[in-house]
């Protein structure tokens, strides 16, 4: 019976750390997402050129660096307003950008409607479904990698159709890390709210971007 006691309040410990986990890291990916949509607006009032790819990744793992050495201190939580800051503020000039073209601002609703049901469709079917997709983990680093690799590509040798694949690959990959990162939630793979919100965020910024640009290429606008 004590045996029977002790499991029942060990998986109820379990069950309140990982609701915790919930409750902090979307609390966190609202107020990040909110952020980035503020200093995204900034750029776009101060007319900033656009960053580049380049600078683009340098200033993100940068600042992802720094987040992962802090992330068990409160310096974290600044710095993980500090990236989706600087995240905002790259994406500015492409909202710019698109926002300059005939159809722009339909292209930029449409990208943000598509994101939304996108991320909120995926996670409600990890929470539903309580499917453990950590096996898809070498699958999304591999992806990855292949994914950074033709991007660098592109970007020394632009080419439309490529650009198309590598935006359509980032969609397909910000929604498998969606899964993974929702399913490590749940299931106890990651217990770092920080880390979590990192991941859901860059997903999601990554997803919008690539939808955009497709967008864009299929209106004829991009």
């Amino acid at each position: 019976m004590e045996g029977i006691t002790t499991l029942s309040s060990s998986q109820s410990q379990a069950v309140l750390t990982t609701n915790k986990l919930i409750r902090n890291t979307y609390t966190l990916l609202a107020l990040t997402l909110a952020f980035s949509a503020l200093t995204a607006g900034l750029s776009m009032s101060l007319n900033l050129p656009y960053f580049g790819p380049l600078i683009t990744i340098g200033g993100y793992f940068a600042l992802l660096f720094l987040t992962v050495k802090f992330r068990n201190s409160s310096a974290g939580v600044f710095l993980v307003f500090a990236l989706t800051g600087f995240m905002g503020l790259t994406l500015g000039p492409i909202l710019s950008m698109y926002l300059a073209l005939p159809n722009g601002g339909a292209l930029v609703m449409q990208a943000m409607g598509g994101t939304a049901v996108i991320f909120f469709a995926l996670s409600a079917y990890v929470f539903k479904s309580k499917k453990d997709f950590s096996f898809i983990g070498g699958f999304l680093f591999a992806g990855m990698i292949v994914l950074l690799i033709a991007m660098l590509v592109a970007i020394f040798f632009p080419m439309p159709a490529l650009s198309l694949a590598v935006s359509a690959g980032f969609m397909l990959l910000a929604s498998g890390l969606i899964l993974y990162e929702t399913s490590n939630i749940i299931h106890g793979g990651e217990t770092n709210y920080i880390m979590a919100t990192v991941s859901l965020y860059v997903s999601i910024y990554n997803l919008f971007v690539s939808l955009l640009h497709i967008l864009g290429v299929f209106s004829g606008d991009d």
